[in-house]
């Protein structure tokens, strides 16, 4: 009997594989698969990566790299505000430990995930908690100091705002496709 294959190594096409292509697709922080993007130049692999891609065809996407931030880089916090109040020019910024406002390449980054969301129709993400561009419920407060405050980061903010559901690798264990994508597997 062949083995059905799935997750990240799977190819479509072969007797009893899993057609990747049908499944919904899901816009993940590549640092989650192990891609070394993150400011220090790792991943931060998760093992809830495994059960999400038996379920989602997953697209990496690094906002900071793709604003055109390099790896490694210094960190960054929000100041000001979440995500939302960045994305609206409300005065927040986001800065780097060395003082730089480094908040267009974040604008830039988060523009071109939700450029990619919709290129793939993705409804959903999964993004790195806690970081200044994909926090999806707490980000750091602009202080260095490691204290969290409510808020999204920049791209989070900005796929929410283009209608995903977004989530963090903390709340993705067991979630289920959205409502309409359960059939499409």
């Amino acid at each position: 009997m062949p083995r059905r294959r799935s997750g990240l190594g799977a190819r479509p096409g072969k007797l009893g594989d899993v057609d990747e292509r049908a499944k919904p697709p899901l816009i993940i922080s590549a640092c989650l698969l192990g891609v070394a993007c993150n400011h220090e130049g790792r991943g931060s692999p998760r093992a809830v990566v495994e059960e999400l891609a038996e379920r989602y065809r997953l697209i990496p996407v690094c906002p900071e790299v793709l604003g055109g931030l390099p790896t490694p880089r210094a960190a960054a916090e929000l100041r000001g505000g979440d995500g939302a109040d960045v994305l609206a020019a409300g005065g927040a910024r986001v800065v780097n430990v060395d003082g730089e406002d480094v908040t267009a390449a974040y604008r830039r980054g988060a523009e071109a995930a939700v450029a990619v969301a919709r290129a793939v129709g993705a409804k959903r993400a999964v993004l790195k908690a806690q970081s200044p561009s994909c926090g999806s419920s707490a980000v750091y407060d602009g202080t260095f100091s490691r204290r969290l405050v409510p808020g999204r980061g920049v791209t989070a903010a900005a796929l929410a705002a283009a209608g995903l559901e977004v989530g963090s690798e903390e709340d993705a264990a067991g979630a289920a496709p959205p409502a309409g994508e359960a059939g499409r597997r």
